[in-house]
């Protein structure tokens, strides 16, 4: 003998009696967003603020950039993982537990330099943060970012606010059209002063050159002479390092102006 059903079942599965907050289909759904945006935003925000992360050096490049690739790969990868080490054990990402951290390596969050950049603050016993991206061909997170810093991305958008708004500082490694597109975008909110001053620094200075021509900007007035000055090249992690002190790297930064910029993106 069978149960009979319930005389309201056909309410109950009803999908419009799901509770909104469970509800992927309308979670989902063109209409929400905004709210999804509002999440991306919220979820990554509440977790550095509960690990005290108040400033980050973030490390872009390739990750087509292999330990054992070909060519200056190799040497992008090792410099990259050297300098993760050294800005983790100088920059003030070491700390006691529970106590403010400054200068946290922060990456995409997937493999080549990010990954080895990752890789150096873990083999400095430090911790550091991957903000990986959901593509159509799956991206994952490299295996050296903190797992409990590690998150992942619907929106490039929401992705490129968070690595900027903690930035006190950018070091970008060779890399194609995803590497490009994060430094024009500090480099615009720099520009623009948008954002507050961030040391910048390019890796492999021949690399620059070579794939892109400033001084045309400046020849066809596309930009002032003194843009040129938002940034330094350097050919090691050492070098970079140094290239950041000069530019005023510091372990503070101005809450106010992270502020103005979550309000500015």
């Amino acid at each position: 003998m069978t149960d009979s059903p319930k005389p309201n079942a056909a309410q109950i599965a009803s999908p419009s009696y799901r509770l909104a907050a469970i509800d992927q289909d309308f979670l989902l759904g063109e209409s929400t967003r905004g709210v999804r945006f509002m999440l991306e935003y919220e979820k990554a925000d509440q977790v550095l603020k509960r690990a005290h992360i108040a400033s980050t050096i973030v490390v872009f490049g390739s990750a087509r950039i292999r330990e054992d690739g070909p060519g200056k790969q190799a040497h992008w990868y090792a410099e990259a993982r050297k300098f993760g080490r050294l800005a983790s054990e100088r920059g003030g990402a070491l700390c006691e537990e529970g106590g403010t951290r400054y200068n946290v390596i922060a990456t995409g969050g997937g493999p080549g330099a990010m990954e080895a950049a990752n890789r150096g603050a873990r083999e400095a016993g430090a911790p550091s943060i991957g903000f990986n991206i959901t593509l159509p061909h799956e991206q994952e997170p490299n295996s050296y970012s903190t797992p409990e810093l590690t998150f992942a991305f619907h929106y490039f958008a929401m992705r490129k606010m968070h690595l900027a708004m903690r930035a006190n500082a950018l070091v970008v490694f060779p890399g194609g059209f995803g590497t490009m597109d994060e430094l024009f975008e500090i480099l615009t909110l720099r520009q623009t002063r948008k954002a507050s001053h961030v040391p910048i620094v390019l890796m492999d200075e021949n690399y620059w050159r070579t794939v892109i021509n400033f001084e045309k900007f400046i020849e066809y007035g596309m930009i002032d002479a003194a843009d040129l000055t938002l940034f330094r090249f350097a050919d090691t992690a050492e070098a970079a390092w140094e290239a950041l002190l000069e530019q005023g790297l510091g372990a503070a930064h101005d809450t106010d102006a992270d502020e103005d910029l979550a309000r500015d993106m």
